[in-house]
């Protein structure tokens, strides 16, 4: 089967300008990206994500690619505007979202989800997600998403409602220390009037959403809108049909799980075991 690259979305943002340029000028210019790469002395995936908007490049490749397409400084201008973008196209129309939502409801299957990680359980999972990533990218990476939850605590938040499964508490980002403190934040957040969380525990048996991650947003005159999430993708979705389907699965998921008082005990003892076995061995898991 022949290779079909990815396709590209140029009208979304910057960086997605960016990458759709640099495909644009290879082609013409009969570059495949193993040769490209060869020329620029960059890695074929690095290229390849610049490409699909995944990774802004390094500040050094901008002019490199001026000299090379003779494109009088395009790609340094266009960085300079797709640099300050703090998040990709492809997220944008949710993080618009998160700015107008009055109820977020969030069930996440595996790890802490963004809004609620704190600033180490962040970067250790922007890492996990972006192994070959050079520092900086992941350092805006992480600025963004700690921006993200800047709302969360504003004077005027919507209500959220978070439904952890257990495996969110028993999977240690980090090390013991960082997956400690990260419990505690979430259990100081959770007495918030404004913030719920709940805990699905194991015991609760199999269920419909096992398979992913996802996000229900309550916006004032407008349809209930719909954050579908796996390990690498996600989907928003409008269609009332399977965004009321969702929104009966979320209902009982939160059936099923402790109550936020519950919850937070399960949280605390958590940390209790996190903090005797400070030194134990780190584990991982994949990003949200």
């Amino acid at each position: 089967m022949a290779f079909q690259p990815n396709e590209l979305h140029p009208e979304r943002s910057a960086r997605d300008l960016f990458g759709a340029d640099v495909r644009r000028y290879r082609e013409a210019a009969g570059l495949s990206l193993v040769r490209l790469a060869a020329v620029l002395k960059y890695s074929k995936s690095h290229l390849a994500r610049i490409e699909t908007a995944e990774f802004l490049p390094y500040p050094e490749l901008p002019p490199q690619l001026d000299l090379l397409f003779e494109t009088n400084q395009h790609f340094e201008r266009l960085y300079e505007v797709a640099r300050r973008e703090p998040f990709p196209g492809k997220y944008r129309r949710v993080i618009e979202l998160e700015d107008v939502v009055t109820i977020f409801e969030e069930y996440s299957n595996a790890t802490v989800p963004g809004l609620l990680q704190t600033a180490e359980v962040a970067k250790c999972s922007l890492r996990l997600g972006h192994p070959h990533a050079p520092e900086a990218e992941i350092k805006r990476m992480l600025d963004a998403r700690l921006q993200r939850q800047e709302r969360l605590r504003s004077g005027n938040p919507p209500r959220y409602w978070f439904i952890l499964d257990e495996a969110v508490v028993r999977r240690p980002i980090g090390d013991r220390q960082v997956m400690h403190n990260q419990l505690a934040s979430i259990a100081e957040l959770s007495m918030k009037s404004h913030i719920t969380v709940q805990i699905l525990p194991f015991e609760a048996g199999g269920h419909a959403e096992m398979g992913g991650s996802m996000v229900l947003y309550t916006i004032p005159d407008t349809p209930l809108m719909l954050w579908l999430e796996g390990s690498r993708n996600g989907t928003l979705i409008d269609d009332p049909d399977p965004v009321a389907e969702r929104r009966e699965s979320y209902d009982l998921l939160r059936a099923c799980a402790l109550s936020p008082e519950d919850s937070r005990a399960m949280i605390r003892a958590a940390m209790k075991e996190y903090e005797q076995d400070a030194s134990g061995p780190t584990a991982h898991s994949p990003v949200a």
